[in-house]
């Protein structure tokens, strides 16, 4: 069984996966309901994205270091409470003929703060369950609960939506937060306090710059995140609005072939662990980064009828190569940090790759607006590819595997 013979990372896993789930009904149900319900133009949709991801452009770094300093079972069960208290008032609302798009701006922005809290600490908290040999196997787990949800997860939220409407949809997703505080409050493993320090932020923040700069693989992961991240954004920002308005599909649609694009990401999950053994996870990392660059080429073909397979294609092997980019990157990061700065080092790749977006999102939704989806889907695609060139070009190149890499002290 790998990582899940361990009692406590398999109860985290079962926080992970129906959390994964629930999130999917979340990614489609709130741009549906800001376009249909609610009408807003495209440009209003983008915002959503671009206020989700704004938290960690603007906190990142900082709340690496706090998460440094806390309890991190303590952070993951708050943000869940959180943010399942933040979307419930999204029906509630609905059902009062209340909500607005000002409202879905609030939840989507509160519950991005509160993402970025329980990202950094979850992925800081996973090498306090496991060993560092079995980092990768844990790694690969958590990450097929994520292909599992990205396979299963709009064909659901698709029905649920079709079925419920979009406001009624989004208390599920409520609920799979509470299911997730619930499996992580059952962890046993004693949750310690870090070591006392001195609190200087600004300090704090720049060690862990220092180990990211110090250390070329770690650069080159981090900043092939952000590139991507930037380019993929443009392309997430418009892509839902693209289908309904100039493909024309309705939402069961849309949430079936999100499912069918993404057993990709399935696909990986269950085979990055094999694959990094095999050709090794060097050569992983900088050929999932390529293969993610070409996929994503076909998207702006996607059409009616036939045409709708470049989509699908796209999607397959875009979603495979994320999730083995995200299996050795994590990995690599977490065994090479030192464990002190871990918390802080995670804030710079996820302010990194999540402090683009916003960015990326506020200029696909003018682009958009400006040049049309087709166009903008073009850019982004472009983008992603070029961004690839960092990781091929990096001392990955020469490397075969990563075991035995380790990131500088600062």
């Amino acid at each position: 069984m790998g990582a899940l013979a361990n009692r406590d990372f398999r109860r985290l896993w079962l926080a992970d996966l129906v959390s994964q789930l629930g999130s999917r009904i979340d990614a489609l149900a709130v741009p549906l309901l800001a376009a249909t319900t609610l009408g807003a133009p495209v440009f209003e949709v983008s915002l959503l994205r671009t206020a989700e991801s704004l938290p960690y452009l603007v906190l990142g770094l900082q709340v690496g270091a706090w998460c440094d300093r806390m309890r991190h079972r303590r952070v993951l069960i708050a943000a869940d409470v959180g943010r399942a208290v933040l979307i419930a008032s999204i029906p509630i609302a609905a059902l009062f003929g209340a909500l607005g798009l000002a409202h879905l701006l609030a939840v989507v922005l509160g519950a991005g703060l509160l993402s970025v809290f329980f990202d950094i600490a979850h992925q800081t908290y996973v090498p306090r369950l496991v060993p560092r040999d079995e980092l990768p196997d844990a790694n690969a787990r958590l990450q097929t609960n994520l292909s599992m949800a990205a396979v299963a997860g709009p064909g659901l939220a698709g029905l649920i939506v079709q079925a419920l409407g979009n406001a009624t949809a989004l208390a599920v997703d409520a609920v799979s937060y509470l299911w997730s505080a619930f499996w992580l409050r059952r962890i046993e493993t004693p949750d310690a306090r870090p070591e006392p320090r001195s609190r200087r932020l600004l300090r704090e923040i720049g060690d862990g710059l220092r180990v990211v700069r110090a250390d070329r693989i770690l650069l080159a992961i981090s900043l092939h995140g952000a590139v991507s991240s930037f380019f993929q954004s443009m392309h997430l920002a418009i892509v839902i609005v693209f289908l309904a308005r100039d493909v024309g599909l309705p939402a069961w649609a849309i949430g079936l072939l999100g499912t069918a694009t993404l057993t990709g990401a399935l696909t990986a999950g269950l085979t990055a662990r094999r694959l990094g053994e095999r050709i090794g996870g060097a050569r992983a990392l900088w050929g999932a980064a390529l293969l993610y660059g070409l996929a994503y080429q076909l998207y702006p073909f996607t059409g009616r009828g036939w045409a709708l397979a470049c989509y699908v294609v796209a999607g397959f092997f875009t979603s495979f190569g994320v999730i083995v980019l995200n299996v050795f990157g994590m990995s690599f990061q977490q065994a090479a940090a030192p464990p002190g700065l871990l918390g802080r080092v995670n804030s710079i790749t996820h302010t990194l790759v999540f402090g683009a977006i916003p960015l990326g999102s506020l200029l696909g939704g003018a682009l958009a607006s400006a040049s049309g989806m087709r166009t903008t889907l073009h850019v982004a695609a472009a983008g992603v590819l070029a961004s690839a060139a960092i990781l091929v070009c990096s001392p990955l190149r020469k490397l075969r595997d990563l075991n035995g890499v380790s990131a500088p002290h600062p």
